[in-house]
């Protein structure tokens, strides 16, 4: 019955980002949506927003209903504790499992989540962009080592990479309601994850984990739009 209800309220999001936003896609890669259904990792890049729920938009609707009954994405525990805000994500992300900023078991138990019937979900900056380009504490962004703990667990399917374009031109952080009839950006990337991995490992440089937060910061840097 919760993903029936996350199913629908994706839904109800995808029209109503239809209806008040215009969007613009950009593919890097060769293979599109006809490989949606391999993906096993998303990674999301350059997180701004709480409203990003809104790029749901440009997911073909049989990819929101494999989101809506197989997905599982760590949520910060003091998001997740809000009132409303974690109410909302909890009903749209019935797999959303809480961890802390802390070095401790929730991590251990979120990774026991990830197998290859799933699709694993992550933004891997652990934190939001504010609008002068650092995070709340004034630091630069940067990404964390947790897709490289991901990827140890998984031997094939895809990697979708999605590179959003911002959206602080719709809602910055601690501002309540979002702004209608703006232009969501993104560009967006398939690649095998075992491809993937063995790219890395030949590079024969630092662990691997180190290679991977490289690569994702390269990414963060280069791939996302404008």
């Amino acid at each position: 019955m919760n993903k029936l209800v996350s199913f629908l309220l994706m839904a109800k999001v995808k029209l109503l980002a239809h209806l008040f936003y215009r969007g613009r896609v950009n593919w890097l890669s060769q293979e599109k949506e006809e490989s949606l259904n391999d993906v096993r990792l998303l990674v999301f890049l350059n997180h701004t927003s709480l409203f990003e729920p809104l790029f749901i938009r440009f997911a073909p609707w049989r990819f929101v209903w494999q989101v809506a009954h197989k997905v599982v994405v760590p949520g910060a525990d003091i998001t997740l504790e809000r009132p409303m805000t974690g109410r909302i994500l909890k009903v749209l992300l019935p797999g959303c499992i809480p961890i802390t900023r802390q070095q401790d078991e929730s991590w251990q138990h979120f990774l026991s989540h990830v197998r290859e019937d799933v699709i694993t979900a992550i933004l891997p900056e652990g934190r939001m962009k504010r609008r002068n380009g650092l995070d709340k504490d004034g630091n630069p962004m940067s990404v964390r080592g947790g897709v490289a703990d991901i990827l140890s667990r998984l031997k094939s399917g895809k990697i979708l990479f999605v590179y959003s374009g911002g959206l602080h031109h719709v809602q910055v952080p601690g501002q309540r309601w979002p702004k209608l009839f703006k232009t969501l950006r993104v560009n967006m990337e398939m690649l095998d994850i075992a491809d993937y991995k063995a790219a890395l490992n030949q590079q024969g440089e630092g662990s691997f984990k180190a290679r991977v937060v490289k690569d994702m910061n390269h990414r963060l840097q280069h791939c996302v739009p404008e």
